[in-house]
C-alpha cells in the first residue's frame, strides 16, 4: 500500500483510488485523494512566502502527471467550497457561488460567479497548463534485451533529453480497466519508488561523448526496470493490474485495457543555494503557474467574477479537446454568459493573464538573450513580448499588469527573444484567438526549462501570486 504522508503542511493522504466522479462515458474515475489540513492558509489575504513555497513544492511533488495535478486541484477546490459541475449536466449557477469542471481529467476550469454582473463587468481569467515534457510509455512497450526488461517510450513535447540519463525514475499516470462486472473504470496510479533508470554509456565506449553526443530517441531512451531470464517476457498490463489491486484490493479489476503513463524523476523538490534562494524541481514548467493561479483564486473574494483555466497538451501545440486550442474554455464561457451577444459583451470587458515560465538569463550563456531583456531570477515576474504574436501581450495589457505590480509593490521585468532567434509560445495567443479576450503573457524567470529538473527563484513565484491575487480582487476599469 502507498504510505501515508505525515510531513506535509497542506495535504494528508487519507485514501487511495477513491471514486471521485463519473465522466461522459459513465464509468467511475478513481484517483488518489488528498485532504487539506490547513486550507485556511490558502485563503489568507497575505499568505507569507514561506507557507506559499512549502505548499507549492508539495503540490508539485505529488503531481507527477496532468491527471494527478488536476486531481489535487480538485481536492483543494472542494475543500475551499467550490462545487463540481459536469459538462453533460444542466447548469443552474448561483450568484456568489464557486464552481469547477474538468475535461479528460487532465484539464480544469474553476470560477467564482462573483456578486457583480459579469456581462457588464467582465470576468478576470488566469490561464496555465498542466502538462510538462516527459517520456511516455508506448502501447506495446516491453522488450527483453540481453536479460534486461525495458519499456519503449515516446518523447512528449520538447524534452531536454540528456538530463534523463542516470536518474531514479518512477512511473505514474491513468489506467483504464474492465472490472469483473464488465464495467469500465479509470484509476490513477503512481509507483512513487524509483523503479527504472536510463544508464549512460561509459565514456570508454564513446570517447567523443563530451564533444559530439547525440541521442537516438528510439534506441537510447528505453529505461531498464528489471532482469529476466533470456527470452522471458513480462506483461505491463499484468503489472498494472497487480499495482491496482495493491492500491485498492476492492477495485475488482479483471483486465487492464489501456493506459497513459509517463516516467518521472523521484527526486523531490528542494530549496537550493547557500541562502536557499532557488527552487529545484521537475515540472516547474508549468505546475508552478497552475498552483499560483489556484492559490490566487482560492484566496480571492467573491466581488468580481474570476476564473482559472489549466489546459493539457500545451507542450505539443494545444490542439486537442482538452487543450487551449480546443473548445473547453469557450464552452464554459458560453454557459456563463447565456447567449452569444452576452458572451461578446462579457469578453470585451474581460482580461486573461497567461502564466507560463520565462527564460531567465543563464550566467554561462548570456549571449542567448537580448542584452536589454534578460530576466534575472528573484527580481520579479516577467512580461513576455513578441512582435510576431508568439506572445499575446500588447501595450494595453502590459500597462494593466505593470499597474497591478505597482499596487502590490512587486518588481517587474520584460522578456523579448533575440531578433536572430526563434520564439516559443504559450496558451496566451491560442486562447486569445479562440475567444477574443485581451491577453497578457507573463511568467517567472527559470533556468533549465524542459529539463528533468528545472530551477526558479523562490521570491518570483510568491511575487506573481500576489499580483494574480490583486488581479482577481483589485479595482480597475
Amino acid at each position: 500500500m502507498v504510505p501515508v504522508l505525515t510531513s506535509n503542511p497542506l495535504f494528508k493522504r487519507v485514501a487511495t483510488n477513491v471514486i471521485l466522479s463519473t465522466d461522459t462515458f459513465n464509468y467511475p474515475v478513481r484517483r488518489y485523494r488528498y485532504m487539506g489540513q490547513a486550507m485556511e492558509q490558502l485563503m489568507e489575504p497575505a499568505m507569507d512566502q514561506s507557507k506559499f513555497t512549502t505548499s507549492l513544492m508539495h503540490f508539485i511533488k505529488h503531481s507527477p502527471t496532468p491527471f494527478h495535478a488536476v486531481a489535487n486541484m480538485q481536492e483543494i477546490l472542494q475543500q475551499s467550497g467550490f462545487v463540481e459541475l459536469k459538462e453533460a449536466d444542466h447548469w443552474d449557477l448561483l450568484p456568489g457561488q464557486n464552481y469547477y469542471v474538468t475535461r479528460n481529467a487532465s484539464s480544469i476550469v474553476a470560477f467564482r460567479m462573483g456578486s457583480t454582473d459579469m456581462v457588464r463587468n467582465g470576468i478576470r481569467m488566469v490561464g496555465a497548463h498542466t502538462d510538462s515534457p516527459c517520456l511516455k510509455v508506448k502501447p506495446n512497450p516491453g522488450k527483453n534485451t540481453k536479460g534486461y526488461w525495458q519499456l519503449g517510450v515516446e518523447v512528449y513535447g520538447g524534452v531536454l533529453l540528456n538530463p534523463w540519463f542516470d536518474r531514479d525514475l518512477s512511473l505514474a499516470g491513468r489506467v483504464n480497466y474492465e472490472t469483473k462486472y464488465r464495467q469500465l473504470n479509470s484509476a490513477l496510479i503512481d509507483f512513487e519508488l524509483p523503479i527504472a533508470v536510463i544508464p549512460s554509456l561509459a565514456i570508454h565506449l564513446d570517447r567523443d561523448v563530451n564533444s559530439s553526443r547525440s541521442i537516438n530517441a528510439q534506441e537510447n531512451l528505453p529505461p531498464i526496470l528489471l532482469q529476466l531470464p533470456a527470452g522471458e517476457q513480462k506483461d505491463i498490463r499484468q503489472l498494472l493490474k497487480q499495482k491496482l489491486l495493491s492500491d485498492d484490493p476492492e477495485c475488482n479489476v479483471e483486465d487492464v485495457l489501456d493506459y497513459e503513463l509517463c516516467f518521472y524523476d523521484t527526486q523531490a523538490p528542494a530549496l537550493i543555494g547557500l541562502e536557499k534562494a532557488f527552487i529545484a524541481s521537475a515540472r516547474l514548467d508549468n505546475l508552478l503557474s497552475c498552483y499560483m493561479g489556484l492559490a490566487s483564486l482560492v484566496s480571492a473574494d467573491n466581488k468580481m467574477a474570476s476564473l482559472l483555466v489549466c489546459n493539457d497538451h500545451e507542450e505539443v501545440g494545444s490542439l486537442s479537446a482538452s487543450g487551449a486550442q480546443g473548445p473547453f474554455l469557450k464552452s464554459v464561457l458560453e454557459r456563463l454568459a447565456g447567449d452569444q451577444q452576452k458572451l461578446s459583451r462579457m469578453i470585451d470587458r474581460s482580461y486573461l493573464v497567461s502564466a507560463d515560465n520565462a527564460h531567465g538569463v543563464h550566467p554561462n550563456y548570456i549571449d542567448r538573450h537580448d542584452e536589454s531583456h534578460g530576466p534575472i531570477m528573484n527580481q520579479g515576474p516577467v512580461i513576455k513580448v513578441n512582435a510576431n504574436q508568439r506572445y499575446a501581450t500588447n501595450s494595453e495589457t502590459s500597462s494593466l499588469f505593470r499597474q497591478l505590480c505597482k499596487k502590490v509593490d512587486v518588481p517587474v521585468q520584460s522578456f523579448v527573444v533575440r531578433s536572430d532567434m526563434g520564439c516559443g509560445s504559450t496558451i496566451g495567443p491560442i486562447s486569445a484567438g479562440v475567444i477574443g479576450v485581451k491577453t497578457i503573457d507573463v511568467g517567472v524567470p527559470q533556468l533549465a526549462m524542459h529539463s528533468i529538473r528545472e530551477m526558479a527563484g523562490v521570491l518570483d513565484s510568491y511575487y506573481l501570486y500576489k499580483v494574480l491575487r490583486e488581479f482577481y480582487c483589485g479595482d480597475f476599469a
